[in-house]
Order: C-alpha cells, then sequence, then structure tokens
C-alpha cells in the first residue's frame, strides 16, 4: 500500500472553510486510489476540525523548527507528499528531500497567494493591477516553492495562465484540479428548493479572510442600502466563521442586515436564499462560496474577481451576474431576485456550467494520470527543472539554517 503524508498548514475544517472542502476533497480521492494516508500538522485543532482518524486517516502533530520531523519522516518512508500552501513547503520541504529524496513532492496552491497579495495592494491604492505589484513577497517565495515542487495543483483556469503568462511556470510542472461535483451530486441539485419557497439573500466566508471582510463592508455601506431601499421587506444574511466583534456589531435589525454568524450546514443556510450575493474587490482562486450556490441551484450576482475560474468564456448569463460597480450590482441583484424568469434561466445556466466543467471524474482521471507518469519519469522530470533544483539548493540552505539555529536556541532555553 503507498504511503502519502499530507502536512497541513492547519487541520482541516470543511465547514468553515473551501480550503478545508477542498483539502477533503483531496484526501477523499487519495483513499479511493488506496492509499494509506497520514495528515501531520504543528497547528492546534481548532473547535470546527474535522475528525480524520474518524474516516481512517492517521494524524500526527509535528513541530516546527524541530529535528523530530526528521526521525518521523525517515520512518514513515510516504511515497508522495503533499504540502498545504507554500509556506509548509518552505518550512518542510528541504526535510522531505532530505531523507525521503525519492517522494513525490506535491504542492496544493489552494489560490495563487501572491496574486490576491497582489490585488490587495492595488485596491487599497485604488488602481488596476500592475507589474510592479507581483513583486511583492509573497509571490517572490510562492513561485520559488512552485519551482521547488515536483508538481503544483492550480484550482483555476485563470491561475494556471497567470502562472504561465506572468511567472513562465512550465505547464508540466502544474495540474488543474478546481472544486469538482460527483455526478451523484450533480443528480441531487435539481431537487432544491423552488423560487416560490425561497426568500432573502445570503452571502458566506470566514471573517479571517480579508476579501470576506472587505466583501461584507461593500455589502454594508454601498450596495445594500440600495437594496433595501427597493426591497423594503428582504433581509440579507451573513454568515462566516470567526465573527469578531466588529463584525457583530454591523447586525441590524432595522436595515436587514442580519449578522449570522458561523453555519453547521452551508449547504442548508444557502439553499434556503433567493440569491447568494459575493462583491469580492480582490482576491484569488475559485470562490468556494458560489460553488458551493451552484452546487445549491442558487443564482448568485458577484464580480469579475468572484466569477474568475468559475463563470467560463462565454457564459450566456455573465453580463446578468457580474458587476463591479455599487449602484450597478444593486441593480442585477434586485432585478434576479424579483424575475422568477430570469432567475430560473441563471439557475439552468449555473447548472450546465458546473455539469460541462466541473465533473469530478474528468478533474481526478486527469490527476491519476498526471501523478502516474511523473512517478514513472521523476528522475527525468527533476533533470529538466535546473530552476528548482537551484532554489532548493540555494534558499532551502538558508531556511535549514535558520530552522536549525532557532532549534539550538530553543534547547538551550
Amino acid at each position: 500500500m503507498q504511503q502519502l503524508l499530507v502536512i497541513g498548514t492547519v487541520w482541516p475544517e470543511p465547514n468553515s472553510t473551501a480550503a478545508g472542502q477542498y483539502m477533503m476533497t483531496l484526501l477523499s480521492y487519495f483513499k479511493q486510489q488506496g492509499y494509506r494516508i497520514t495528515f501531520a500538522s504543528s497547528a492546534a485543532p481548532s473547535a470546527h476540525s474535522i475528525d480524520l482518524s474518524a474516516l481512517g486517516i492517521d494524524c500526527q502533530a509535528i513541530q516546527l523548527n524541530c529535528s523530530s520531523f526528521d526521525d518521523f519522516v525517515a520512518d514513515l518512508r510516504p511515497d508522495i507528499v503533499l504540502f498545504d500552501r507554500f509556506m509548509i513547503e518552505e518550512q518542510y520541504g528541504w526535510r522531505v528531500q532530505k531523507y525521503c529524496p525519492d517522494a513525490v513532492r506535491i504542492l496544493d496552491l489552494e489560490d495563487l497567494h501572491g496574486l490576491r497579495q497582489a490585488r490587495h495592494q492595488a485596491h487599497k491604492a485604488g488602481r488596476t493591477v500592475a507589474a510592479k505589484d507581483y513583486l511583492n513577497d509573497t509571490c517572490l517565495r510562492e513561485i520559488a516553492a512552485i519551482w521547488r515542487s515536483d508538481l503544483a495543483l492550480v484550482i483555476s483556469t485563470a491561475e494556471l495562465k497567470i502562472l504561465q503568462d506572468v511567472f513562465a511556470v512550465p505547464a508540466e510542472k502544474c495540474c488543474y484540479l478546481p472544486f469538482v461535483c460527483s455526478r451523484h451530486r450533480i443528480a441531487q441539485i435539481e431537487q432544491q428548493p423552488s423560487y416560490e419557497v425561497r426568500e432573502h439573500f445570503v452571502t458566506i466566508g470566514h471573517f479571517r479572510h480579508a476579501p470576506n471582510w472587505d466583501s461584507v463592508l461593500f455589502l454594508k455601506q454601498q450596495i445594500w442600502p440600495k437594496i433595501r431601499k427597493q426591497l423594503p421587506s428582504a433581509e440579507l444574511h451573513v454568515y462566516g466563521a470567526y465573527p469578531s466583534k466588529k463584525v457583530v456589531q454591523l447586525d441590524c435589525i432595522k436595515t436587514g442586515f442580519r449578522i449570522k454568524g458561523w453555519a453547521e450546514d452551508a449547504y442548508q443556510v444557502i439553499r434556503q436564499a433567493r440569491l447568494m450575493l459575493a462583491p469580492l474587490r480582490f482576491g484569488a482562486g475559485l470562490k468556494g462560496k458560489l460553488f458551493d450556490a451552484s452546487c445549491t441551484n442558487t443564482p448568485f450576482v458577484t464580480t469579475d474577481i468572484g466569477a474568475e475560474g468559475l463563470l467560463q468564456q462565454g457564459y450566456i448569463e455573465y453580463s446578468q451576474q457580474v458587476a463591479n460597480d455599487a449602484s450597478e450590482f444593486a441593480t442585477k441583484a434586485v432585478r434576479l431576485y424579483q424575475d422568477e424568469v430570469l432567475w430560473r434561466q441563471v439557475q439552468n445556466s449555473q447548472f450546465k456550467n458546473l455539469v460541462e466543467n466541473f465533473d469530478q471524474a474528468e478533474h481526478q482521471q486527469r490527476l491519476t494520470e498526471t501523478l502516474q507518469q511523473l512517478k514513472q519519469n521523476l528522475v527525468d522530470h527533476r533533470l529538466k527543472n535546473f530552476t528548482g533544483a537551484m532554489l532548493m539548493h540555494h534558499t532551502m540552505k538558508s531556511t535549514q539554517y535558520m530552522a536549525q539555529w532557532i532549534e539550538a536556541k530553543n534547547r538551550s532555553l
């Protein structure tokens, strides 16, 4: 039986974050492929962390900057190591390379953190993204991690294009793997509640994520007052994990702007709403809230950033669902909320898009073929990756020496 080691930034929270859902899809895939899975993390479990051991996955607490990981990974001898985001590859990549040199090293990007940082910088400056924005520290670190890894999982077609066009990352170093919907799940989508029994608006996303918090403020300050003026009995239900005091203080019964907090079942709260709102002004990757809306047959209105990677080019209803200006966004939301014919038209288009572009079997089959080819040609694959070898030698040596210095300092203390 082949062994997979996943090194997580956190313990997965599939009911709190899209990243948690994505990780659980990956774990399920490898489980179905017959791998024995060990999930390791230096983070403390949270109240929302899923019980992986109940799913037959071995769990291991590890430490940062500690040689105890070296003994652990050498004893485990994994065939594949999956790094959960670039900062984990930075911490443990050199250790895996040293003690398990034959293990395939996969980087799960989740989304491009450097792209999100570049867009955040541009947004704060009130301008579009410029070439200089891509020179941020996060971009440099993330692209280096991609080069050092054998394969990077890319969640969005838009980000795949950016990696190749902007950062010149070779196609063979990337595998496109978006959110996916199983055929069983697709068969259930059309059974979701109808237009008549749904009411109100919904938005969802954990509040520690900067794009989500900015989106909520954009709704509260500029968009929702315009919608409420035309629909005085409508409410906007705002869900998300980790609501701080400043989030809770936005709750207002009088205006119908309701802060609901953590949703134990995201699908349940989304399917009850008539419309999802997601006015994201910066960010990256696929937007989990919009994918969940598609999976519950719930039409949505979003921005170009929100639609990126989800609504494909040529998507018929793009103009009905996408707006970046607050007034235009509110106008489209009100129209879609009130017009049942248009609502059903958008609903049908979302369903068709989901079936045609996010089928689980299709995408996971491509991953299977990619991994098989990589394993068979790993030596040649690495020989062709001189840039990755160079970065492993130089940048990871500095990381190694820093980690060893921190460990020595901690030991003396």
